[in-house]
């Protein structure tokens, strides 16, 4: 989904607004990704959390977002054939204070360890369930009902100043890096991509391994 398009639909509406990034046409493997056209080079760096020798891959992502929902298999896919040089973490973004709790909530399972359990269940909850979990009592009753999830341990770290700061830098690296929508992501900390501008979401993926091939 795009900023713009949040501010004049809701949660529930938004992603009959969207464009397909898998009905776009593909960006031409043989041939490198133009600076301007199929990426953006961001102006002031960015810090990275990448240990020495690989390349920070950022996705940056919302639960309610539809395209970010049909993008995970696709992801998923990719990140176990991926380049060995790339480092990749998940970073919830917020347009606004109403995507807070899910923010918290991607925070709190990757404290409690998790999230490779729950992420794609928390997509099809939201996407093929139809369940709305975009507020707190609405996530801490999702999570009671899950196999092995201590709510009391969820609630403790999902209102833990941990969680809080995670939420700040969060919005911190979305700002740095201009995210315009989602599902989109970053690359070394220097450049920025997403479905239009590779010219589809699979695409993406393709300019992300270029511009991690050409990083330090």
């Amino acid at each position: 989904m795009n900023r713009r398009d949040f501010s004049t639909a809701t949660a529930a509406t938004a992603g009959a607004m969207l464009v397909s990034g898998f009905s776009l046409p593909v960006w031409a493997q043989s041939a490198a990704p133009k600076e301007g056209k199929e990426y953006t080079r961001l102006s002031k760096p960015v810090a990275t959390d990448a240990p020495a020798g690989k390349v920070e891959v950022i996705e940056f992502f919302w639960y309610n977002c539809p395209h970010c929902n049909e993008f995970e298999p696709t992801l998923e896919a990719w990140l176990k054939t991926a380049p060995k040089n790339i480092a990749f973490r998940r970073v919830p973004i917020a347009f606004n204070a109403s995507f807070a709790p899910q923010q918290k909530l991607y925070y709190a399972l990757e404290g409690m360890g998790k999230v490779d359990e729950l992420h794609s269940r928390l997509f099809r909850a939201i996407h093929v369930e139809k369940q709305n979990l975009s507020k707190d009592d609405a996530i801490f009753a999702w999570i009671g009902k899950q196999p092995g999830m201590d709510l009391a341990k969820f609630k403790e770290m999902y209102n833990s100043f941990t969680v809080s700061n995670q939420v700040r830098k969060a919005s911190q690296l979305q700002d740095a890096y201009g995210v315009e929508g989602v599902p989109s992501m970053g690359v070394a900390g220097r450049y920025y991509v997403d479905g239009t501008m590779a010219g589809s979401l699979k695409a993406m993926l393709k300019v992300v391994e270029a511009l991690a091939a050409k990083s330090p």
